[in-house]
């Protein structure tokens, strides 16, 4: 389905409903209370750009420095072990300590000033790899304490870039796990492979987008280039700036209240063969000759392929044309085979269910891009009615009503989805008894027929001529709308918890977890500030300068 940003109507107006002034009796406390609008809050959910992709990860890898004292390719390093997960890494570092924290992330921090001295102009060493002598300005010395000759250090830096390695490429000494220093790595290539060294760099950066869990590429086809990072919860659905929404978990369409696992099953159920291969296993038998699949059009229980070959439906065996009522040539089709009964009214009753679920998914997924259509002509009857001399002037609560219904129809859409994996054997056969199943069934669909009916209720109220009533009809169609879209959240609010406390979260499984319910609809994310604080200190130099305009994206 399409987002709801292509209907044009701001988040900012969602649940404010003008009063214009007068008392309308029916409201109740609602129009007050449960709809007046209140100042959104600043997004949680940010819009990288190749322009502020470092900024964002600055802002990790300045807490990380501050509070260890580190160098920044050290606290890359540790950031890039722990997937840029700074509450994780802190969370270590008081379980286990500083030097425990550095041994699992393979960082070395040379605390003696004279093992991190540059090796004496006039000494000569000798390369463990290469087994040649080097001097000392070909020969460079970790942070490990391992010093080996430039070039070999250079071919195994090439070559774990080349590889995809370069965001953790490890000291060439045998079991040595140190991380080397990004800049000895950044120099030596550029010296020989420039063109190498930009790239090492660009995986430096995008590190921060393909190792954050909380960070992830948007979906959109063509990319639009830019990632979202989330704060909290990564089980929730975005919009990107570029009008895409989709799950942030695993980046499909926005599929609440389905899990993601649940939606992949379902996705794949409806675009590949295999209902299809269903229905043919319940309507055809096949051929005991060319073995085609052959559906019976007559009342006879003879039938004959095209191949020529006739058969028994009954029993699907090989037979000649002394076929009837009393009497079939070669073998007997009255022996109960109870497999192949129980397997052909398995099919049938699979298929039949099936079928129950998805007309539904498909009738209100069809309902929704109808209703989206509904933009336009809503406008049009907006704008005649506000040419008349009418007392009402605020018409937000029909732009409004109309985000509410399009975010409903999506909730109810997806909801037969959950339904049919939920009560259905493939995930949870074995969590529910069969009374239990059919005790949270029957709960669930109370609550989905009561959406169902207030969505259609809603639906109709909008389609209304409104701009053609008198003063009073337009009245009562306002308070219709308003009272309809209040009920119609609390419905979808009631549904989601349901399902978390009464369905799913009775079942202690951590595989099925759905975004949560959003009342005025799923947040669209802020651009992230491209600037950032460059009083680092002595981090500066480790800085991938130069290297900003790259085709990051």
């Amino acid at each position: 389905m399409e987002g709801e940003e292509d209907y044009g109507f701001s988040e900012e107006e969602d649940y404010y409903y003008a009063d214009d002034g007068d008392s309308h009796d029916g409201l109740a406390d609602n129009d007050d209370s449960a709809l007046q609008w209140a100042p959104p809050k600043g997004s949680t959910t940010k819009v990288i750009t190749k322009e502020s992709l470092l900024a964002a990860q600055r802002e990790d890898l300045r807490r990380v420095m501050e509070l260890l004292s580190l160098k920044e390719h050290h606290a890359r390093t540790l950031l890039i072990h722990y997937r840029w997960d700074v509450e994780k890494l802190l969370a270590v570092l008081v379980e286990k300590g500083k030097s425990c924290l550095f041994t699992e992330a393979g960082v070395t921090v040379v605390e003696n000033v004279d093992d991190d001295a540059p090796l004496s102009s006039s000494s000569t060493i000798t390369c463990d790899i290469c087994i040649e002598d080097a001097s000392a300005d070909t020969a460079t010395r970790m942070e490990c304490g391992h010093c080996f000759c430039n070039n070999c250090w250079t071919e195994h830096f090439i070559i774990k870039i080349n590889e995809g390695q370069s965001r953790r490429i490890q000291c060439m000494a045998h079991r040595c796990s140190a991380i080397c220093d990004e800049a000895i790595v950044r120099n030596l290539v550029s010296r020989r492979h420039p063109n190498l060294a930009e790239k090492f760099d660009r995986f430096l950066l995008e590190s921060y987008i393909e190792d954050n869990k909380m960070v992830k590429w948007c979906p959109s086809i063509p990319h639009c280039g830019k990632a979202i990072r989330v704060e909290e919860d990564e089980f929730c659905e975005v919009e990107c700036s570029c009008g895409l929404q989709f799950c942030f978990s695993c980046l499909s369409e926005a599929h609440s209240p389905c899990s993601c696992l649940m939606w992949e099953r379902w996705s794949k159920k409806c675009h590949d063969e295999s209902e299809t291969v269903n229905w043919i296993t319940v309507h055809t038998k096949p051929c005991p000759k060319c073995y085609k699949p052959v559906e019976k059009n007559g009342g006879c229980n003879l039938v004959s392929c095209i191949c020529g070959q006739s058969f028994c439906w009954v029993c699907g065996g090989a037979t000649g044309r002394d076929h009837t009522w009393s009497r079939i040539a070669g073998h007997s089709c009255g022996r109960y085979k109870e497999d192949r009964e129980k397997q052909t009214e398995r099919a049938k009753r699979d298929l039949y269910r099936y079928m129950h679920y998805h007309n539904r998914f498909k009738a209100h997924t069809d309902s929704f891009k109808l209703e989206s259509k509904l933009k336009e002509s809503i406008l049009d009857k907006v704008s005649v009615a506000e040419e008349r001399e009418l007392r009402l002037k605020d018409f937000s609560w029909v732009t409004n009503g109309l985000n509410r219904l399009f975010r409903s129809r999506r909730v109810l859409s997806y909801s037969y989805p959950f339904a049919f994996y939920m009560f259905g054997e493939e995930f949870f056969k074995d969590e529910m008894t069969d009374e239990e199943r059919e005790i949270k069934k029957n709960l669930f669909e109370d609550q989905q027929q009561q959406l169902e009916s207030n969505v259609e209720k809603l639906s109709m109220s909008l389609e209304e001529p409104f701009q053609q009533f008198s003063q009073d009809k337009v009245m009562d169609i306002r308070m219709r709308v308003i009272n309809l879209s209040v009920t119609i959240d609390t419905l979808c609010q009631k549904m989601y918890e349901c399902i978390e406390s009464d369905l799913l979260g009775s079942l202690h499984l951590g595989t099925h977890h759905i975004a949560p319910y959003k009342s005025k609809g799923i947040e669209r994310a802020s651009e992230l500030s491209s600037c950032w604080n460059t009083k680092l200190g002595s981090t500066d130099e480790y800085l991938p300068s130069g290297n900003l305009s790259l085709n990051l994206f």
